[in-house]
């Protein structure tokens, strides 16, 4: 396949503040520099687009150095936390902006989709907006006539097509912005994060349109989007940006687990940060105390293989009275946070007074699962109201990293990425004496 998108050392630089704020003496030293054949002096200055660090100039890069290319037919996504350049990647890509350095190549005639109402006039009607619309990206009059039929039933917005766009919800402008573009047959769709604000019908619907453009015209599809799953499902390749440089990119599978750990906030070890607050959520009357996760032989870790025991050691501590107490662990998808299974147990069936502590050890005694990480989920609530006395903490802990190193076994793919051919058991319920404590938390 011949490469319809190629991307070669692209740099965008960007000065903070007001617009407009350039003066003579820098335009002059620009000039001077041009001049003698040197690189422009503010180049040197421009610093890496941390937004969430202040900095020593009001240069940024919002992009550095990108390189990359993009064959005929193949759906790329772009991920990246905000502010990581993915927008101002597609501005250039479709010549709304120029780089700063660098160049691109663009084979094809590009549809954008880069924000909500895009080339519309929010005085004229959804009709004239279309005629408006399609012009703009490069339709001629008989082709969008030809198609209006088709642009309407497919953007479900009908009843209102004589409306002015301005009473429109968001939802209602990316239906029709879609629309018109995707029935612009372009060599080149981008798509930025606009679907968002669409309903779950809407973005299936788009989707799949964007996959069948791709699959059955070979067109070329750049999508942006903080769906890991949307991503997943559409896109071949994917590229994560990180700080306006390129910090993975490659098959998708892969790409979603790179950038799993790049958006991770934990540190990987086998330790718990129990006293994090931001995973955490409960009431008080009862409290994770410690988790530890460990192999057969207690020694901490986060790294398993497959076939492997893996112990789940937690302590508690019961802060006021409670109506007996259940304990919940699960495993969760790495990607999409669904339960892949559970362990569920009953500590006590008695009051528990203020000041009682206990553990719990719980074996998975053969992990059979595919290689991958999985995030854990903790649960304590009593079992009178299940839920009145309650502590969660939610993808706190490291997650469990699972190897394969060479083991060839082979996996149901009508499974689940992760489950368990073996149940979880029970080896240790410790309850320890209540001692009367003066402070609740």
């Amino acid at each position: 396949m011949s490469a319809v998108i190629k991307v070669e050392n692209l740099s965008k630089l960007y000065r903070l503040g007001m617009v407009g704020r350039r003066t003579i003496a820098e335009d002059f030293n620009r000039l001077i520099a041009r001049i003698r054949g040197k690189e422009n002096p503010y180049l040197k200055i421009g610093e890496t687009n941390q937004r969430n660090s202040k900095g020593n100039s009001d240069y940024v890069w919002a992009l550095k150095n990108i390189g990359f290319e993009v064959n005929e037919g193949e759906r790329l996504g772009i991920i990246g936390k905000n502010g990581a350049g993915k927008s101002t990647l597609l501005k250039i890509l479709s010549r709304v902006a120029s780089p700063t350095t660098g160049s691109v190549k663009v084979k094809g005639r590009v549809a954008s989709l880069l924000e909500v109402g895009t080339g519309f006039h929010p005085e004229l009607t959804g009709r004239d907006n279309i005629f408006l619309n399609g012009a703009i990206l490069g339709m001629t009059q008989d082709e969008i006539k030809s198609k209006f039929d088709s642009i309407v039933d497919f953007s479900g917005v009908e009843r209102y097509i004589d409306t002015p766009v301005k009473r429109y919800s968001s939802g209602m402008y990316v239906r029709l912005a879609f629309a018109v573009a995707a029935h612009l047959e372009p060599e080149i769709l981008i798509v930025d994060e606009v679907l968002a604000v669409g309903d779950a019908e809407f973005q299936k619907k788009c989707l799949g349109k964007m996959h069948d453009v791709s699959e059955k015209e070979g067109r070329t599809v750049l999508f942006v989007s903080h769906n890991l799953q949307a991503i997943r499902n559409l896109c071949q390749n994917t590229v994560i940006l990180n700080n306006g440089e390129i910090f993975a990119a490659g098959k998708t599978e892969q790409a979603l687990r790179d950038y799993n750990e790049l958006i991770r906030d934990i540190k990987i070890t086998a330790d718990t940060e129990i006293g994090n607050q931001i995973n955490r959520r409960g009431k008080g009357r009862v409290r994770f105390t410690g988790i530890e996760i460990m192999d057969e032989f207690g020694n901490k870790r986060f790294k398993f293989e497959i076939g492997e025991k893996i112990r789940v050691r937690i302590t508690y501590e019961i802060f006021r009275e409670i109506d007996g107490l259940n304990y919940l662990f699960a495993l969760l998808s790495g990607i999409s946070r669904e339960c892949l299974t559970l362990f569920e147990y009953e500590i006590s069936r008695d009051v528990m007074k203020p000041g009682r502590k206990g553990e719990v050890v719980i074996e998975i005694p053969e992990l059979r699962i595919k290689p991958g990480e999985y995030p854990l989920y903790f649960e304590l609530t009593d079992l009178k109201y299940n839920s009145f006395a309650k502590d969660v903490i939610d993808d706190l802990t490291a997650p469990l990293v699972i190897t394969s190193n060479g083991n060839k076994e082979i996996f149901d793919d009508t499974k689940p990425s992760g489950y368990f051919v073996t149940e979880s058991r029970i080896l240790q319920n410790e309850i320890y004496e209540a001692k009367e404590i003066s402070k609740v938390l």
